[in-house]
This record gives C-alpha cells, structure tokens and sequence, in this order.
C-alpha cells in the first residue's frame, strides 16, 4: 500500500465512483484496521467488530457520490469517527435486543448507560484518538520498513521496537555497535518523514 501523495482529498474524491476499485481498496487498507480496534474496545465481539468495519465502509459509500470535502467544517476524521459510533451504536443496540438467557433488555438502564457512552460520550473520542495514533505509526513503520534494506531494519526493531541492549543486538547479529547505532538514526529518521507523510494523508 503505498501511503505517499495523492493526497487524501485526492483520495476522497477517487472514491466517488464505485468502480474505483484501486482506491476502494487502498481506503479499506488505510481505515479498516482502525475501525476494528476501536470497535473491539468498545465491547464489541469479533464478529461485531467486523460487522462494523463493513458497515462502516458501505456508510462512507454511500456519502461519496455527493460528498464534498471541506476540511474548514471539520476533519475527515472526525466525521469517520460519528459514522464509525454510529455503526458501534447499532451493533449494541442488536446485542440487546435479542431478549433472552442471559441477555440484557435495551430498555435496562445498564444497557441505556452502554449505548449513550457510545453514542454521546468523550471516552470513545479518547479510544478513537489512541488508535488513530497507533495506526498512523504502524503505517509510516510498515512504509519504511518496505523500503529499507532489512538487516538494517532488523537492528532497528531489537534495539528500539523490542529492547535489546546495544550489545545483544550488536553480537546476536554479528555487527558493530556503531552500526546499530546509524540503523536506528538512520530509520529513526524515515519514520519521521513518513509519520508526517501519513498524518497529513490520514488526519
């Protein structure tokens, strides 16, 4: 997937026509994983999480043939997130309409407190921020990770990513501290360029 230009809105506007296949995909690429994080902690269930990413997904296409984007009336994201609660919102709701053994009535108050926490509350906004984080940073690192060569990235990921001395990567892989030290400022640095590549292309 490449994350560099086009840039969102260019994006945005490719998906206006469903027969975008190369960019339907790329969206799905870009958002899903997103999507589905946020849903499962939210409470939902595997399978309701992916429920929502697909909902998701078919919501956003739906809006495409006339959607206009205005970054001046708000962020793409959040107007994914009100469609991506929304979404949350009514996989809740079906859990609890399927009165039965050990399931909750939609008119409990408990049940009541769930879906306005969804629907109205800050602390889906605060889970959806922290994933939108970690997403953003997954895609700069899986980006320069394709593009660099891979024992460099190797003693970037013991040494930064899982914590390995300097020492243990240096003789688990048979190379000097200094060059791990150059790895890790070398690809420090691509992770910068891209982090900044993807905030603009995902925010």
């Amino acid at each position: 997937m490449d994350l560099t230009p086009p840039t969102r809105q260019s994006l945005l506007s490719r998906l206006r026509s469903w027969d975008n296949q190369d960019s339907w995909h790329e969206f799905f690429e870009l958002y899903s994983r997103l999507i589905y994080g946020v849903a499962r902690r939210s409470g939902l269930a595997e399978s309701e999480a992916e429920e929502v990413v697909q909902e998701t997904v078919i919501a956003v296409a739906k809006e495409m043939p006339g959607f206009k984007y205005d970054r001046l009336k708000g962020s793409f994201k959040g107007w994914l997130l009100v469609i991506t609660r929304r979404r949350i919102a009514d996989q809740l709701r079906r859990r609890y309409r399927q009165v039965g053994p050990g399931l909750a009535d939609i008119e409990d108050p408990q049940v009541a407190a769930e879906l306005a926490r969804v629907t109205d509350g800050s602390e889906l906004e605060s889970v959806w921020d922290d994933e939108w984080q970690t997403h953003l940073r997954a895609a700069a690192l899986e980006r320069v990770k394709r593009r660099v060569r891979p024992e460099h990235f190797q003693m970037f990921d013991l040494y930064v990513l899982r914590g390995w001395s300097v020492k243990r990567v240096a003789r688990a892989l048979g190379v000097s501290s200094m060059q791990v030290y150059l790895a890790r400022h070398r690809i420090g640095r691509e992770i910068r360029k891209e982090l900044a590549a993807v905030h603009a292309k995902l925010n």
